[in-house]
């Protein structure tokens, strides 16, 4: 049955365009994107590259055309060929790795995934990485199932008003729009499935979104049935007060588990990407008790079988309860295990400061076979925030170990500079791009054509900021003012510095402006000049985010850094493309050691853009002293105004002393060699060691396979 009803069907030769439309397998596949492109390339544009979008509303003369278009007929067979064997399960890494694990699943938990603007049910890092998480093991043959929420009203969209206030508005999803189906249940059905919460039971609807060879299951509760209240629960991405959390976190949790079931699933292992689906722990305890096991046994199967990434380096950051709120809203969920309520409530039980609570991570810890953080240095800051939990264990021996993040380099690369790789790294470059020995071939492609390329990627780049400075004007009638802290006094062939975000206090985003008049003789040096791009939203109930933000967006009102400020509003993944491609370096500052890993400064270096960051998260381990840049300042402690002062010192002494001379340090055909060194230095040693690809697989081999085999195992002794 076709999901467009009351749209003419496509034309018999072409009729799997909507099947390619609707997996988002060709948002990383230029051959799919092609398709796209040649089919209308103004309507591809015009609907910010949603192909699901597009076959709503092309004409259909155009389909007819293609249809008896011998050249886009061979691009469209290349296509439809490439998904096929994309979705096979044959001669994948995976099935040549792990050929006595095949049949068994791995179910992935989080709370947001970031895989295309089409489907906006992401706020930003953690989502982003659940996403390349999922595409990369499409890649690879992992076998991995997605659980996440289907949020009718996504994240919301960003303006900034004309004294650089965030303003948040949330726009309901076109559901016709999206790349999501109804999950179907073995009766053919659309499957529904209810969730006991408090003295009630909330219905779930399941809808599918197809990546690949993975499958994501995405859960709705706004659903008819259901009171008005709880269809709200699912509606928006981290709203609403800490009641309507921990009900959002019950659904994901026990909700996804039961989804699973419905739907014939029987995973291996559970996957919990950070605490907010820690209940997964409670019903897969239940559903063992009600099969036989004691509350004991239970326990010991989910911990072996369970596997929990924690993301977050603060205390305040972890979700927790009161217990009488979780008491409350669990009530309903016991069943068979009701006497051993109190057991399963102390798994959760921690003090942060303030007396003991419900912590959603510490039940993750007490409950997961194998913990991890997400970089080195994150796994420290993890053993010693929770400390408490091992009392007598050296913090060295405590069971959190680390897995770096990693980006999905099919996603993130230029199609351009994917092409030079072509040439000089090989033709099936993408297929090996996690093997070191690969990228040394990096350093011998002529620094003319890679220059060429990266002229290409920032123009692209201003292209587009201006572009959407002109769509802004037009269509919001913004006075002048607002058009020039859009961005549109760029100039393309400046140095360009980018930080793009969320704006949160640790993550200084006003660091640059410490001392604003040496800032405006670094800005606007005859000769040498330097722009600075920021993007980023705030959490809405962040308020001290947003008055960094207006801060921010008033120094790009300020005359006196001739406008080489600029902020572009409503951050997204379609906006991060152009940035993470099109600036010249990568801007990141944040508190050390607040930044658990951080990903954009990954996708930027892969680009040829090198890191200008605090050697905190993913830079920690990252920097070798050739790839980019180190801010360090010297001053560390809690004087908070020292520490501020000294790294700005040192941001500012690496731009006038290293990094602008070598960007305008040219020969005579206008070529920065010293410059182009450190860009082939980022690609070399970030691309094969911060990839996805490397990422994937470690989790399999460290955790996932050995986890499923001790399942195998229990299962056997059965």
């Amino acid at each position: 049955m076709t999901r467009y009803i009351g749209r003419p069907p496509l034309p018999e030769r072409i009729n799997r365009l909507e099947e390619l439309a609707v997996d988002l397998w060709w948002s990383w596949h230029p051959e799919a994107r092609e398709v796209f492109r040649r089919l209308d390339y103004t309507l591809w544009r015009a609907t910010a590259h949603n192909p699901v979008r597009m076959l709503w509303t092309i004409a259909p003369e155009k389909l007819q055309a293609a249809a008896e278009d011998p050249e886009f007929l061979r691009v469209y067979d290349r296509a439809v060929a490439a998904l096929d064997d994309a979705r096979g399960a044959r001669n994948t890494w995976w099935s040549r790795s792990f050929p006595q694990l095949g049949g068994q699943s791995i179910a992935y938990f989080s709370a947001e995934f970031a895989l295309h603007q089409s489907l906006p049910i992401y706020a930003g890092g953690l989502g982003v990485l659940a996403g390349d998480h999922c595409k990369e093991a499409s890649d690879l043959g992992v076998p991995l199932v997605g659980i996440g929420f289907m949020y009718p009203q996504g994240y919301f969209h960003q303006h900034v008003s004309a004294e650089g206030w965030q303003e948040e508005s949330y726009e309901a999803l076109n559901w016709a729009d999206a790349p999501i189906e109804p999950a179907l249940g073995s009766d053919g059905k659309p499957c529904i499935t209810a969730v006991p919460l408090g003295d009630r039971s909330v219905l779930v609807a399941i809808w599918r979104v197809r990546v690949g060879r993975v499958k994501l299951y995405m859960l709705d509760t706004d659903l008819e049935e259901n009171a008005p209240w709880d269809r709200e629960l699912s509606a928006r991405l981290y709203g609403g007060d800490r009641e309507t959390r921990i009900q959002q976190e019950i659904i994901l949790g026990i909700g996804g588990v039961r989804a699973l079931k419905s739907l014939g699933s029987d995973p291996g292992v559970f996957h919990l990407n950070e605490g907010h689906a820690a209940f997964v722990i409670l019903q897969r305890i239940r559903d063992l008790v009600e099969h036989g096991s004691t509350f004991d046994q239970a326990l010991e199967e989910v911990r072996s079988t369970t596997i929990f990434t924690t993301h977050t380096p603060v205390p305040a950051g972890h979700d927790q309860f009161p217990f009488h709120l979780v008491e409350k809203h669990l009530a309903g969920c016991w069943g068979t295990i009701g006497a051993h309520r109190d057991r399963f409530l102390a798994l959760g039980a921690y003090d942060n400061g303030g007396g003991p609570q419900f912590n959603m991570t510490a039940l993750a810890l007490r409950s997961a076979g194998a913990t991890n953080a997400v970089s080195r240095l994150h796994g420290e800051v993890t053993r010693n925030m929770f400390a408490p939990m091992w009392p007598d264990v050296p913090a060295p021996e405590r069971p959190v170990t680390s897995v770096t993040n990693g980006v999905h380099v099919p996603t993130w690369i230029a199609g351009e500079l994917s092409q030079l790789f072509c040439k000089y790294l090989g033709e099936d470059w993408i297929e090996h791009h996690d093997e070191a020995a690969l990228w040394d071939a990096v350093p011998a492609i002529p620094d003319e054509e890679l220059w060429k390329v990266r002229q290409s990627l920032r123009r692209y780049l201003f292209t587009f900021v201006r572009e959407r400075a002109r769509q802004r004007w037009m269509e919001e009638h913004v006075g002048i003012p607002r058009v020039v802290a859009a961005g549109t006094l760029l100039e393309p062939d400046t140095l360009t510095l980018g930080f793009a975000r969320r704006f949160a206090g640790y993550k200084r985003p006003e660091l640059v402006f410490h001392d604003p008049e040496r800032l405006a003789r670094i800005l606007n040096a005859a000769g040498r000049p330097v722009q600075i791009i920021f993007a980023g939203k705030s959490h809405p109930a962040d308020d001290i985010g947003k008055h960094h933000l207006q801060r921010v967006y008033k120094r790009a009102l300020d005359p006196m850094f001739g406008g080489r400020v600029a902020f572009v509003d409503d951050y997204d993944l379609h906006v991060a493309h152009f940035l993470v491609q099109g600036c010249d370096v990568w801007l990141n500052n944040p508190r050390k050691p607040l930044e658990a890993s951080g990903t954009s400064g990954m996708k930027a270096a892969i680009n040829g853009v090198p890191h200008l960051s605090i050697g905190d998260g993913w830079w920690a381990e990252g920097f070798t002293g050739s790839n980019g840049w180190v801010i360090e300042g010297g001053v560390s402690g809690d004087n908070t105004e020292a520490v501020d002062a000294a790294d700005a010192d040192a941001l500012y002494r690496l731009l006038e002393e290293e990094v602008v001379p070598a960007f305008y340090d040219r020969d005579k055909s206008d070529v920065p060699h010293r410059w182009l060194a450190t860009v082939k230095e980022a690609i070399r040693t970030v691309a094969p060691r911060f990839s996805a690809r490397r990422m994937v697989k470690e989790y399999t081999e460290r955790m996932y396979a050995p986890a499923l085999e001790r399942r195998t195992s229990l299962k056997s002794e059965v």
